[in-house]
């Protein structure tokens, strides 16, 4: 269905300063709209564009900057219906109050994924585009057929969505997505070098143009830059490459069957972890679409910025793996690290180890998450894990009680699959914590404030 055509003819006190919580969402003009339609069409949003190959925009850190054009288009579509509540991302215009606003997210939602599924570049096979482009136009007509209102409010909130849509893709036209690598080859220790597969080829990065993408919130990819990888001759380096080489290992090694586990478990996108709980929180708490269309854009643009940062920084401080730096100890100048030419992580990932992109979203996702609903969750919050790791009979389905469970977790599981150092994990989660932190100081913020 072409509406185009139908219609035109980590402490508390870090959050401090920008809190929203619970009791600042609800205190908004109230909406005789609920969060339903938001809620559904981000799962779309997730399903859909986790399903594009990596090469093509499907890895992680492009998948998030999708998903950052897709929320913040559906909360512009929201915010520009009636009565102004929020500033606006990067639609100026208003709607009447009694324009649909379930039109508006599902047009705004709609619209962008069919571009974006439409317009991804083949990079890698994408034999699933006519099916996801097919399943969207099913999704959109049982959607907009579903509403129940005067044919005149479900056609201004069709425009509102379109206006939203065309507004979000015409801001990041030629901001450098699907650009150059930013990667430069150097062979000198500490310097990141690809794996070979089976075949003897190198596997690179299938997004290696991330970090050179224009931010939606912050200022520049350098704004928020992590510390530096440690000294490679220092103590505090050879402390962390000794515990990486012990626990890290794919055999041998002295981690716990349960580290093991939970090393595996977290081996899937962070975008679907957290957007999965933003949906069971919103609709536990009955946010409004306002509220929600909002929580939404800030959780998955601050992501957005946290890729492009992390990413940035990755290629800026191109720093070795422990699978390259193990093996290759006797160049590190360090005593107290010796070589391990067998050495093998539990896990591989195809760039270079400073930050933890992983740890980067998740910090930045849960930060706003913490802000609207607090560290502490009453009854707890569940992720649902999609690692293609685990095996029969190990439990895909855990439960968390505060937000700072799974990210202190998350330091450790990256060091028991061998894929980082500890201060690249921790460095990883104050960059994300930054970047969120000022978004939600500086854009979409409440009429007034």
């Amino acid at each position: 269905m072409n509406t185009r055509r139908s219609i035109a003819l980590v402490a508390a006190a870090l959050f401090a300063s920008v809190a929203l919580g619970a009791a600042g969402a609800s205190a908004a003009p109230p909406t005789q709209t609920d969060a339903t339609a938001v809620v559904e069409w981000n799962e779309v949003a997730a399903n859909t564009l986790a399903a594009i190959p990596g090469a093509d925009g499907g890895a992680p850190p492009a998948f998030q900057i999708n998903m950052g054009i897709t929320q913040g288009a559906v909360y512009d579509a929201v915010a520009a219906i009636g009565t102004k509540q929020y500033q606006p991302y990067v639609l100026k215009q208003r709607f009447g109050a009694k324009a649909s606003i379930e039109a508006a997210v599902a047009t705004a939602a709609y619209e962008v994924l069919t571009h974006l599924v439409s317009t991804a570049p083949e990079l890698a096979p994408f034999p699933g585009r006519a099916g996801l482009l097919a399943a969207l136009d099913t999704k959109y007509t049982t959607s907009i057929n579903a509403i129940v209102v005067a044919e005149a409010f479900k056609d201004q909130g069709i425009a509102a969505g379109l206006a939203a849509a065309d507004a979000m893709l015409h801001a990041r036209q030629d901001d450098g997505r699907f650009g150059p690598s930013q990667w430069v080859r150097d062979p000198r220790p500490g310097h990141w070098s690809p794996l070979l597969n089976s075949s003897g080829q190198e596997v690179l990065d299938p997004t290696p143009w991330v970090g050179g993408v224009e931010p939606f919130l912050v200022d520049s990819a350098e704004q928020f830059r992590s510390a530096p990888p440690l000294a490679l001759d220092s103590p505090e380096y050879a402390a962390e490459f000794n515990q990486v080489l012990n626990l890290g290992r794919a055999t041998g090694s002295t981690r716990t069957a349960d580290q093991t586990y939970i090393a595996k478990w977290w081996q899937w996108p962070p975008i679907l972890a957290w957007n999965d709980v933003a949906r069971q929180l919103i609709t536990r708490n009955d946010l409004s679409a306002a509220d929600a269309a909002r929580l939404l854009a800030l959780q998955n643009l601050s992501g957005a910025d946290a890729a492009i940062t992390c990413w940035s920084d990755k290629y800026y401080y191109d720093f070795w793996r422990p699978w390259n730096a193990i093996p290759r100890a006797g160049e590190d100048g360090n005593e107290a690290t010796t070589a391990d030419t067998g050495w093998t992580a539990l896990i591989t990932a195809p760039y270079p180890e400073h930050p933890s992109g992983h740890n980067c979203l998740d910090g930045a996702h849960s930060t706003v998450l913490r802000m609207f609903f607090g560290d502490v969750v009453a009854g707890g919050f569940q992720m649902t894990s999609t690692s293609a790791l685990l095996v029969a009979g190990e439990p895909r389905t855990r439960t968390f009680q505060t937000f700072s469970q799974p990210c202190a977790e998350l330091i450790d599981a990256r060091i028991w699959a061998g894929l980082h150092f500890h201060h690249g994990d921790v460095e990883a989660q104050r960059l994300g914590v930054n970047v969120a932190q000022y978004g939600a100081a500086h854009h979409l913020q409440a009429v007034g404030h």
